[in-house]
């Protein structure tokens, strides 16, 4: 059991401890405003929201126009395959796809993209490439720019990409 001044010794033993560690986690702000105006924060998380919703539909497209220019047609099961999914999540998203209008399906045989479809798959390989050329021109790997590239493409601006492709072609990338 403490006594009166032994607690009071542990007691200011402990300020100082906490005095010491709320120093060392302290930080100096990001910038010289911590917190941006309302309407900006929206408009950034409503544009991150967007990219994840599009993210999906823009990866399936582009694996299945690389499967056609492979191989003439894209099956559910090389796309499950490819995406490391079950068949019936690849189910799912095809019809998804099939209600969008990007692609079409024929019993037995595979699934083809319409006009939109290509449309949409050229665009998605123009970021992809865009972004996996900066990675490469600012010293990434090339097996880790191609594995990032996958992510950040989805989710860059157009300014952003057009500064990306501006930085690789003035760097001879």
């Amino acid at each position: 059991m403490l006594l009166g001044c032994e607690i009071v010794a542990w007691w200011k033993e402990s300020a100082v401890v906490s005095r010491k560690m709320k120093s060392q986690h302290s930080r100096e702000p990001f910038g010289s405003d911590t917190l941006i105006d309302p309407q900006t924060h929206v408009e950034s998380f409503r544009q991150a929201r967007e990219a994840r919703r599009s993210e999906l539909v823009e990866d399936y497209v582009e694996l299945i126009a690389d499967l056609i220019d492979d191989g003439g047609e894209a099956r559910k099961v090389d796309i499950a395959a490819r995406l490391g999914v079950a068949q019936p999540t690849v189910a799912k998203m095809i019809n998804r796809l099939e209600d969008g209008g990007y692609i079409s399906q024929k019993p037995y045989r595979g699934v083809f993209l319409t006009d939109a479809g290509w449309e949409l798959a050229e665009e998605c390989r123009q970021r992809h490439q865009i972004v996996e050329a900066f990675l490469r021109a600012i010293g990434v790997s090339e097996a880790t720019a191609r594995r990032d590239s996958e992510g950040i493409e989805h989710h860059v601006s157009t300014e952003t990409l057009e500064a990306f492709e501006r930085f690789t072609e003035r760097n001879g990338q």
